[in-house]
């Protein structure tokens, strides 16, 4: 679901440059927004939720996933992926995010689903933090974050 979505949106960017998170989180959005995924509400649905409970998008160090729920904006399942030269933070977190996963899950299970997939392919039993964003940081071209993901998603 992932890895098809990636391709069917045409929604990696690599390398962006954001001044602060709400910019991080825009170029996700908006590559959603282009494919026809969203509607732009959801991109202020996730800004609002963060300003009010703070940075629940955050996955774990490095990596965040902005959502909200499917009735805020979804019209399909869809995913963006974007990294950053510079990472971004968070009021109030100490590690910065440098890969973002925008999810719009257009019920609840696609949602749950999503989230598996995405935790799956970002897992890393060897590294500190069970986490491997560098291997998506690495990434140059679309192909490059598709095959990283094959491979993380397929073994």
């Amino acid at each position: 679901m992932l890895r098809e979505s990636l391709i069917e949106n045409g929604s990696i960017k690599l390398n962006q440059t954001a001044a602060n998170w709400e910019d991080a989180i825009k170029i996700g959005t908006d590559l959603l927004v282009a494919s026809g995924a969203i509607e732009p509400r959801y991109y202020d649905n996730i800004v609002g939720k963060i300003k009010q409970m703070g940075p629940y998008i955050i996955l774990a160090p490095g990596l965040a996933m902005p959502h909200a729920r499917p009735e805020e904006g979804v019209i399909k399942t869809a995913f963006a992926l974007v990294t950053l030269k510079t990472p971004v933070f968070f009021e109030g977190e100490e590690e910065p995010v440098s890969v973002l996963l925008t999810l719009a899950g257009s019920d609840s299970d696609t949602h749950m689903e999503g989230i598996m997939e995405i935790t799956q392919a970002f897992d890393d039993p060897e590294s500190d933090d069970g986490v491997n964003i560098q291997k998506f940081l690495a990434c140059q071209t679309q192909e490059e974050v598709l095959a990283v993901l094959e491979k993380a998603l397929n073994g």
